[in-house]
C-alpha cells in the first residue's frame, strides 16, 4: 500500500521543538543579513581609483615630451605676458586680450600659474593638462553613474573617453590646454544643473550658469552647452513632460518642453556673447579664408563628420594638421558621404525609443557645429582636439547599444567584460605610441606628412624644425633640405601667406634677396592678419636693406612699426640702416675728396657695424694719406688684436 494514502486528519501532532533549537531559531531570525560584494559608495571609489591611475599610467609618458613648434611658443615659452607671473598687467591682458585668435582668460590664467609652478620645465606643463584629463574622465563617470545608475557602461564610457587615441592632442599639446580646461568646467556645469533639476530654483540655476561662463572663459567650443542640456533633459534626466515618464535613476520633476527651452535662456546669451567675442579675435583667420565658397565648406564639414566617425572605430592615421578637403572632393564623393550620414541618421530615428541613440547621436553633431568649418577659421579639414567634447554622444551610443546587444542576445556578460577590455588595451596601446610623436616638433610633422597627402602645413613645421637643428648644430640658419619643404608647401597651397613667408625667409638666408623680396611681397596680397604683415614688411626692409635699396628699406621699416610701435626689431634695424647710409655718404665722400680723417671716420663706422674687412682697407687708406695718424695706426692695430674675454 503506498504510503500517501495514510489519511492526513490521523497524522501525529507535531511537538514542540527542544528549547535549545528554539533558541537557535530565535538567534538566527534575530541576525541581520549577511552582506555580500561591496557597498556601492566602495565600488564607485574604486571605479574613480582605476579610471585616475589607468589615465595617469597611459598619459604620463607626455610629461617626457619637451615642447613643441606647434604654438606652444605662443602660449608659453615666448609669451612675455605668461612670464611675467600674476601682476595686475598680466590679469588685466588675460582678461581683455584677444591674443593667438582667442579670448580666453582662464587658460592664461591657467598658463601663468604653470609657468609659476614650473618655470619651462615643460614636464611640469605636460602634468597639468593630464591632470585635467583624467578629473575630467572621473568626473564624467560619476556623472553618468549618478544619473542613469548604469555603473558599469558608465566606467566603460568612461575608460574609452580616458584612452581613446583620438584626445591625445587635447591632452599631450601643452598649447591646447583650453580644451581639457573648459571640458573640466563644462563636466562641473553638468554636475550643478543635475543638481538643480532636483529642486529647480533661482539661486541653484546659478550654480551651472556661472560653471559655463568659466567654460567658455577656457575655450569658446562649450557653446553649444544650453541645447546640449535640452538633449540631457531627453535623457537621462527625462525632464520633458508627456515625453516619457520620470526617471527611476535620477528623480527629477517634469516640466513642458517651452518652459525648459525658456529656462535655458541665460545660458544662450552666454553664448552668443562667446561667438560674437570669438568671430572678433579670429577675425583675421576668418578674412583669411573668404575666398571659399559655401559648396567646399559644406563639402568638407559631410566629409569631417564621417572621418571623425571612421577615426573613433579605427584610430589611424592621426595627424596634427589634415589638409583640407572641400576643394579636393568630387560631386560623387560628397554625395556618398552626406548619404552614409543620412543613413545613420534614419536608422537613429527608427529606433528612437531607446533613447540613447538620437541623443547621442544630435549629441555628436551638435556639438561639432562650432568647429566643423562652415565658418571656416583656418586651413584644417579637421583636427583631433575638436572632437573632445563631441566624441562622447558616439561613445555613449556604443557603449549602450553594445551593452543592449549584449542583453538582447543573452551573451554571457564576462565575455563582454573581456572584449571591451581587449579593445580599451589597444587604444591603449594606441594611444601610447601616439604621445610619442609628440615627442618633438620633428617627429610630430614628420609623421603628419607620413600620413596625410599634399600637406603644406607639415611641409612648412618640418623645415623650420630642420632649420633650427641646423641652426643649433651647425650655427648655420638655412638649409638646402628646409628650402625644398618650403617649396613643397608653397606648390601645394599658394594661397597660404606663412609658406611664402617662409621661402621667403629661407631664400634671403641664401643671399637670394631679390627672390625673397617677392615672396615677402605675396604674403602683404594673401593675408590681413597684422603680425604676419608687420613680419613680411620688416623682412621686405631687411632685404631691401642687403640689396642697398636703403630708402625702400626705411619706409618698410616705419609701415612695420604702424602694427608695433615699440618694435626692438624695427629700431635695431633703422639704427644699422642709418649707419650703412652714413657709410655710402663717406665712401662717395672719400671717393670724390679723400682725405684721412674720411676715412677713418669710414673706417669706425664700418668697424662698428662688423664690417672689419672693409674697416681695415679704410684705416689703410687713411694712413696712406697721413702716415702720421695715429688714432687710425691704433684702430688698425685693434682689428688684429684678439677680443677681450
Amino acid at each position: 500500500m503506498p504510503v500517501n494514502t495514510r489519511p492526513k486528519a490521523k497524522a501525529a501532532r507535531p511537538t514542540a521543538p527542544p528549547p535549545k533549537l528554539r533558541s537557535r531559531k530565535s538567534v538566527v531570525a534575530s541576525a541581520p543579513p549577511a552582506r555580500v560584494g561591496f557597498s556601492h559608495r566602495t565600488l564607485n571609489s574604486i571605479a574613480c581609483l582605476s579610471l585616475l591611475l589607468v589615465t595617469l599610467a597611459v598619459y604620463f609618458r607626455a610629461t617626457r615630451n619637451p615642447f613643441v613648434n606647434f604654438d606652444d611658443q605662443t602660449y608659453v615659452f615666448e609669451n612675455a605676458h605668461i612670464q611675467d607671473g600674476f601682476t595686475s598687467d598680466a590679469i588685466r591682458w588675460a582678461f581683455t586680450s584677444t591674443y593667438a585668435t582667442n579670448w580666453h582668460p582662464l587658460t592664461w590664467l591657467s598658463h601663468i600659474l604653470d609657468y609659476k609652478l614650473y618655470g619651462l620645465n615643460a614636464a611640469g606643463h605636460h602634468f597639468t593638462s593630464i591632470a585635467f584629463h583624467a578629473m575630467n574622465v572621473v568626473l564624467l563617470y560619476l556623472l553618468l553613474a549618478w544619473s542613469t545608475g548604469a555603473k558599469g557602461r558608465s566606467f566603460i564610457l568612461a575608460a574609452l573617453f580616458a584612452l581613446h587615441p583620438l584626445n591625445v592632442e587635447s591632452v599631450a599639446w601643452v598649447a591646447e590646454r583650453k580644451s581639457v580646461l573648459s571640458m573640466f568646467f563644462l563636466l562641473l556645469a553638468l554636475w550643478g544643473y543635475g543638481w538643480y533639476t532636483r529642486r529647480p530654483g533661482i539661486l541653484r540655476y546659478l550654480a551651472p550658469l556661472f560653471l559655463f561662463a568659466c567654460a567658455l572663459a577656457s575655450k569658446p567650443m562649450a557653446v553649444t552647452l544650453p541645447f546640449l542640456l535640452l538633449l540631457v533633459d531627453f535623457w537621462p534626466l527625462q525632464r520633458v513632460l508627456g515625453a516619457s515618464a520620470p526617471s527611476k535613476a535620477f528623480p527629477v520633476p517634469q516640466s513642458p518642453f517651452w518652459k525648459l527651452c525658456l529656462e535655458k535662456v541665460p545660458m544662450l546669451l552666454l553664448s552668443v556673447g562667446s561667438s560674437i567675442i570669438t568671430l572678433i579675435a579670429q577675425q583675421s583667420v576668418i578674412s583669411s579664408n573668404e575666398h571659399l565658397d559655401f559648396f567646399p565648406r559644406l563639402s568638407n564639414a559631410i566629409y569631417a563628420y564621417v572621418a571623425y566617425l571612421g577615426k573613433t572605430l579605427w584610430p589611424t592615421h592621426l595627424a596634427s594638421f589634415y589638409p583640407y578637403e572641400g576643394l579636393r572632393l568630387a560631386t560623387w564623393q560628397v554625395s556618398l558621404l552626406f548619404l552614409i550620414l543620412a543613413g545613420i541618421s534614419v536608422w537613429v530615428w527608427r529606433n528612437r525609443d531607446r533613447r540613447y541613440l538620437p541623443i547621442g547621436w544630435l549629441w555628436f553633431l551638435g556639438s561639432l557645429v562650432p568647429m566643423i568649418g562652415l565658418v571656416q577659421v583656418g586651413a584644417q579639414a579637421m583636427a583631433d582636439r575638436y572632437a573632445y567634447l563631441p566624441l562622447l554622444g558616439i561613445f555613449c551610443i556604443l557603449v549602450w547599444g553594445i551593452a543592449d546587444v549584449c542583453i538582447a542576445k543573452r551573451w554571457d556578460i564576462r565575455r563582454a567584460a573581456i572584449a571591451a577590455g581587449l579593445a580599451l588595451t589597444i587604444f591603449s596601446l594606441i594611444t601610447w605610441r601616439q604621445i610619442g610623436f609628440w615627442h618633438d616638433s620633428y617627429d610630430l610633422w614628420a609623421h603628419a606628412l607620413a600620413v596625410t597627402t599634399d600637406n603644406f602645413m607639415a611641409e612648412n613645421y618640418v623645415g623650420t624644425s630642420i632649420l633650427l637643428r641646423t641652426y643649433q648644430t651647425t650655427g648655420q640658419r638655412y638649409s638646402e633640405e628646409a628650402l625644398v619643404h618650403f617649396q613643397n608647401a608653397v606648390r601645394i597651397n599658394p594661397l597660404d601667406p606663412i609658406s611664402h613667408l617662409n621661402l621667403g625667409a629661407d631664400l634671403h638666408e641664401h643671399g637670394r634677396a631679390q627672390e625673397a623680396i617677392q615672396q615677402y611681397a605675396l604674403v602683404l596680397q594673401l593675408t590681413q592678419d597684422p603680425h604676419l604683415i608687420e613680419k613680411a614688411l620688416i623682412d621686405l626692409g631687411a632685404a631691401s636693406h642687403q640689396l642697398g635699396q636703403y630708402e625702400q628699406a626705411r619706409q618698410y621699416y616705419l609701415q612695420a612699426l604702424n602694427f608695433d610701435p615699440t618694435s626692438q626689431v624695427v629700431f635695431e634695424n633703422l639704427g644699422r640702416l642709418g649707419m650703412d647710409l652714413q657709410i655710402q655718404k663717406l665712401k662717395q665722400s672719400a671717393s670724390e675728396k679723400p682725405s684721412a680723417s674720411t676715412y677713418f671716420q669710414l673706417g669706425q663706422l664700418q668697424q662698428a657695424v662688423q664690417l672689419n674687412a672693409d674697416a681695415r682697407n679704410s684705416y689703410q687708406q687713411a694712413l696712406k694719406l697721413n702716415p702720421k695718424f695715429a688714432d687710425a695706426r691704433n684702430a688698425l692695430a685693434s682689428l688684429d688684436s684678439p677680443p677681450q674675454q
